[in-house]
C-alpha cells in the first residue's frame, strides 16, 4: 500500500458490533492500522445512515453510538494513529450529498443491487425512505470529503463503490479535476467476506439473534457455540458429516490457525484433517464444538478485558470521539472549500467575479 493512500471504512450504530464485523472489517482495520502504510485512516460511527431506517427510534441510535465506538477501541483501533468520527457531526457531508443527488437518476439508484438487497430485507417496498434510497450517495459524500482513495468492504459493497466511483467521475467530467475515485479493499479471507448467523443463515443479524458479540462474556459465547447449526443429516457420531454449509467449520475456516491445534487439539495438525475425519464419519459436532469454542475465547478475551477498561472512562472516549470529529470536519471542510471553487458556487471568495461584476456595472 502506497504512503499516501487515504482509508476510509465505518459501521452502522444499530448495535453492539459482532464477531461477522470482527471478521469481515475490523481484524482487518486493526492490521491495516499497526503496518502504518497509509497517509490517513478514517473509520466512523454512521449514525446519519443508520437513522434512515430508524427514524422513529433515535434512541437507539444514540445508545448504540458509545456501544460501537467501546468495540472499536476494544479490537484495538488507536485515535493517536487513526481517526475516528461521527457521521452526522460533520454537516459538510450532507452539503455534498446534496449536490451529489444531480448526478444521479432515480434509475440508476433503482437498478443498485446492494440497495434492492437492503430494500428487500427491510420490507419497505413501496414506502422507502427516500435517506435510505439514496444511501449510496450518502457514502459517496462520505468517501469523497475525506478524498479516500481506499475503502476495505465486504464483497456485498461492490456496486456502492462502483457507484461512487461513477459519481467521482461524472463530477471531474463537469467540473474539473476536483473529487479522488476510491478502490475497494476486500477481505483476504473470502469466507471472512461474510461469516454466517450461528443459526446457519446467509447473515449473521442482531434482528435474527445469531450473532456472537464482541462484548459477550465467556459463557454466552460458549452457550451460543454449543447451539450452533451444523449438519442436520449428522444424527450420530459414526455417521459421515458435510462441511458445506456447516456453520462450525465455516467459523473454523475464519478464525483457527495451525498453532490451535497444538494447543488444543493435538492430534490434528491442522483443520483438513478435522474436516477429512468428520467427513468420513467417527468424530462427533461436541468434540469440534469444544475447540471453536476454544479459539474463540482466546480471540475474544483480550478484546473483552480493554472493552472493561475504556468502560471506566467513558467521558473520555467522548472526548475522543469530539476531537476526531473536530479533526475529520477541517479535512471535510477543506474538500468541500474545493466543491465549491469547482462549482462556481464559491461566491464571497472569489474576489475576481466580485471585480468583474463591479466593472461591469460600473460601466453602465
Amino acid at each position: 500500500m502506497a504512503k499516501d493512500t487515504v482509508i476510509l471504512t465505518g459501521d452502522r450504530p444499530t448495535g453492539r458490533l459482532h464477531i461477522g464485523h470482527y471478521v469481515g472489517s475490523l481484524r482487518r482495520r486493526v492490521e491495516l492500522q499497526n503496518a502504518g502504510d497509509f497517509k490517513k485512516m478514517f473509520v466512523f460511527i454512521a449514525d446519519a445512515q443508520a437513522l434512515t431506517d430508524n427514524i422513529d427510534n433515535p434512541e437507539k441510535v444514540r445508545q448504540n453510538v458509545i456501544e460501537v465506538a467501546l468495540d472499536y477501541l476494544a479490537c484495538g483501533l488507536d485515535p493517536e494513529k487513526i481517526t475516528i468520527f461521527i457521521q452526522s457531526q460533520i454537516p459538510e457531508l450532507c452539503e455534498l450529498s446534496f449536490y451529489f443527488m444531480d448526478l444521479v437518476t432515480v434509475s440508476r439508484l433503482q437498478r443498485n443491487p446492494t440497495v434492492k438487497t437492503e430494500i428487500g430485507m427491510r420490507g419497505f417496498e413501496s414506502s422507502i425512505p427516500v435517506g435510505f434510497f439514496t444511501y449510496p450517495i450518502s457514502q459517496a459524500a462520505d468517501i469523497t470529503a475525506f478524498r479516500a482513495t481506499t475503502v476495505p468492504a465486504g464483497e456485498d459493497q461492490k456496486p456502492m463503490l462502483e457507484q461512487a466511483t461513477e459519481i467521482v467521475r461524472r463530477f471531474n467530467h463537469i467540473y474539473g479535476d476536483t473529487l479522488v475515485e476510491p478502490n475497494i479493499l476486500l477481505p483476504q479471507n473470502a469466507v471472512c467476506c461474510r461469516l454466517p448467523g450461528t443459526d446457519g443463515k446467509a447473515k449473521m443479524s442482531k434482528s435474527l439473534g445469531n450473532c456472537i458479540y464482541l462484548s459477550d462474556t465467556a459463557k454466552d459465547v460458549e452457550k451460543k457455540v454449543k447451539s450452533m447449526y451444523t449438519d442436520p443429516t449428522h444424527l450420530r457420531v459414526e455417521d459421515p458429516g458435510h462441511i458445506e454449509g456447516n456453520t462450525v467449520f465455516t467459523y473454523l475456516d475464519a478464525f483457527s490457525k495451525p498453532e490451535h491445534f497444538a494447543a488444543y487439539w493435538p492430534e490434528y495438525q491442522n483443520l483438513d484433517e478435522v474436516k477429512a475425519h468428520y467427513q468420513r464419519g467417527g468424530l462427533g459436532d461436541m468434540k469440534v464444538k469444544k475447540f471453536l469454542n476454544k479459539i474463540l475465547q482466546e480471540e475474544l478475551e483480550p478484546i473483552r478485558q480493554r472493552r472493561a477498561e475504556f468502560e471506566k472512562d467513558i467521558p473520555a472516549v467522548y472526548e475522543m470521539l469530539k476531537k476526531g470529529c473536530e479533526e475529520a470536519r477541517a479535512v471535510a471542510a477543506e474538500t468541500l472549500s474545493d466543491v465549491r471553487r469547482a462549482m462556481k458556487i464559491n461566491y464571497f471568495d472569489d474576489a475576481e467575479l466580485i471585480a468583474e461584476q463591479a466593472k461591469k456595472f460600473a460601466s453602465k
